[in-house]
């Protein structure tokens, strides 16, 4: 009786097909990982637009005019939290995010600042990595005194009072080693711009002022006065005088070389600016230069009644005062007077030429006066 004989095939064939199922298994995972990768990646891609567009997106905010300020030492995070609060950052976990993840949360510099309308919560950021603090600026113009500096800077800065200022201007030790003939810093308080915050010390402030001077007073014009056998405090003295004469910028070297030629000869100056001084520092000053008491006072800075130079400047001379003293105009003329309705000068060299010039000055004044009558 023939027996079937047993099969040799089925073996094999049913492994390869357990194979074969094992194989799509692993392929279906293969494949929901790759699904679940290419998801994630879409979703970590997604997240990081919305981050990046949220960090980077402007942000209309109503601190525009508002002082943040961040102190030494702040991190990364207090320093988002006060951005929140001024309403430059509406959400702060992806900016948090967005610098661990870009290294930028360090070197975020400490100071006063100030965020334009709009700006985005990124830009505001990198003004403060970059330091851009807010400071505040002072103009001094030329020709200001130590009382107008004092009564401005009280005024522009609220840094201290007007008498506190003038206290530190009356120290003359900053200007000690170029100008030791001095009794103050008048004249050596440089007409100019200057920065400040709200941490600025006056004391800040003032030697600012003088360590300008010291910028533009260069050791050339330095050799310059000597040459001219004038201290540097003789320089600024005669420069403030011209700062407060002259009204037409290119008459100056001219108005220089009238008062060089004064000096030279042991003519006193003359110079109505030095008796306005001399009253104001009496406290007697009332806006009238013709007032004949001013003109007849006692006073060293009164260039009428004293030959020389006075004691020191009557007021913060600019570049080019000083300039003019140093190169003056080489004329032999003795005297000026106001000519034109523009402050120009008329110079002249003899009294009689004086004289007929002080004529036409006073038939001008008439004119102007007449003027202003029928106009009124």
């Amino acid at each position: 009786m023939n027996e079937p004989l047993p099969s040799l095939i089925a073996p094999p064939v049913a492994a390869a097909r357990a194979t074969h199922r094992a194989g799509e298994r692993g392929f279906s995972l293969l494949k929901f990982l790759l699904l679940l990768a290419v998801l994630l990646a879409l979703a970590a891609g997604a997240f990081a637009l919305w981050m990046r567009g949220e960090v980077n997106r402007p942000v209309e905010h109503a601190s525009a005019d508002r002082i943040i300020t961040i102190e030494p030492g702040t991190g990364a995070a207090a320093v988002i939290a006060k951005l929140s609060e001024a309403g430059i950052v509406r959400h702060s976990i992806p900016l948090r995010l967005y610098l661990r993840l870009t290294g930028r949360s360090g070197g975020l510099r400490a100071g006063d600042y100030k965020f334009a309308s709009p700006i985005s919560p990124m830009q505001a950021i990198e003004k403060i990595r970059r330091g851009e603090i807010f400071l505040e600026r002072v103009t001094i113009p030329e020709g200001y005194n130590r009382f107008d500096i004092a009564e401005t800077l009280a005024e522009k800065t609220g840094l201290a009072s007007e008498e506190e200022f003038l206290r530190l201007m009356n120290d003359p030790s900053p200007i000690q080693r170029i100008a030791p003939e001095a009794r103050n810093l008048e004249g050596y308080l440089f007409p100019d711009t200057y920065s400040y915050n709200a941490k600025t010390t006056p004391e800040e402030l003032v030697r600012a002022m003088v360590n300008r001077f010291n910028e533009v007073f260069t050791p050339e014009w330095g050799t310059r006065a000597n040459q001219m056998k004038l201290t540097v405090h003789q320089v600024v003295t005669l420069a403030s005088i011209i700062e407060k004469e002259a009204k037409i910028p290119d008459e100056r070297p001219h108005m220089a070389s009238v008062f060089l030629n004064r000096l030279r000869i042991g003519m006193p100056l003359g110079s109505d600016p030095t008796f306005i001084y001399a009253a104001i520092l009496a406290d007697d000053y009332d806006d009238n230069p013709n007032q004949p008491r001013h003109r007849q006072r006692q006073s060293p800075y009164n260039t009428y009644l004293v030959s020389g130079l006075p004691p020191g400047p009557i007021a913060s001379p600019g570049r080019a005062s000083i300039e003019a003293v140093l190169n003056p105009d080489n004329t032999e003329d003795l005297y000026f007077v106001v000519n034109s309705r523009d402050g120009r000068h008329k110079f002249s060299r003899t009294a009689a030429e004086h004289d007929a010039a002080v004529s036409e000055y006073r038939k001008l004044q008439r004119e102007m006066r007449e003027e202003q009558n029928a106009n009124r």
